[in-house]
């Protein structure tokens, strides 16, 4: 079977916060590294639900929390929080924001990162910062391997150039930013196990759809299966207890 077109990821919000919660959970060392002020205006970019766009707004800054999903959105707005829909490669905000922040976001706009990068850096204010972290290079292989094995055994062509991850290395993510004319503070590849708060099946279910999807429907639950199957030896421990193979780039960097 052929696919010559990745299907769209969807993002559920009660799906999210009960298979992902730990993605803002795991966000306090960028928050950290954020350092909210109060007073500060501040652009959440993938502001997901708004887990941590809550928490910058609680240091006294003004929020504006943007994303592409809208349920997401919506959830959200749900909190209070100043949230729009608008997709990563289209901001069109101008000097406005003293800082940028996004969190586990960044690697999901593969199609266009210095599209991203220059719309971060006409959003800021000159001498604004751009704190983050996304999936660095290396990050869930030994699921990106197996998924691709099972779609490829089931005539997937082509499986691995469909996945809709950007995970970069240092150099790579660094040379972005410098070309956009941010300087670098702190860049950083990190190894993060992760441990999941369902189930491996769960994170497939979830962040996998546009992998899984390209099979027709009869078929999804049992490739998911079978790749949950090709994971055990590595992933799961003795007590059935999941964990993700993370990695995370973090980076600070300012507008001169």
């Amino acid at each position: 079977m052929e696919s010559s077109e990745t299907p769209k990821q969807e993002w559920k919000a009660d799906n999210y916060a009960r298979h992902a919660h730990f993605v803002p959970a795991l966000g306090a060392p960028v928050l950290e590294l954020l350092a909210p002020r109060p007073g500060e205006r501040i652009l959440d970019l993938g502001c997901g639900d708004g887990v941590l766009t809550e928490k910058i707004a609680a240091a006294g800054a003004t929020v504006v929390g943007v994303d592409a999903a809208p349920e997401m959105i919506a959830a959200a707005q749900a909190r209070g929080l100043d949230a729009r829909v608008c997709a990563g490669e289209k901001l069109a905000f101008a000097s406005e924001f003293d800082a940028v922040f996004s969190n586990a976001a960044l690697h999901w706009m593969k199609s266009a990162p210095d599209a991203v990068i220059a719309g971060v850096k006409r959003a800021l204010k000159p001498g604004g910062r751009f704190v983050a972290e996304m999936g660095g290079h290396g990050c869930v292989a030994a699921i990106i391997v197996s998924i691709v094995a099972t779609l490829e055994r089931r005539g997937v062509t082509g499986a691995a150039a469909g996945i809709p991850w950007y995970f970069p290395t240092v150099n790579d993510y660094r040379a972005r930013l410098e070309a956009a004319g941010f300087r670098v503070d702190y860049i950083e590849l990190i190894p993060r196990p992760t441990p999941l708060p369902t189930n491996m099946a769960g994170w497939l279910e979830l962040f996998g759809q546009p992998l899984f999807n390209r099979l027709p429907p009869s078929e999804r639950q049992d490739a998911i299966a079978e790749t949950v199957e090709r994971l055990k030896p590595v992933l799961c421990d003795e007590t059935g207890r999941w964990t993700g193979d993370y990695i995370r780039l973090r980076f600070k960097a300012h507008a001169p």
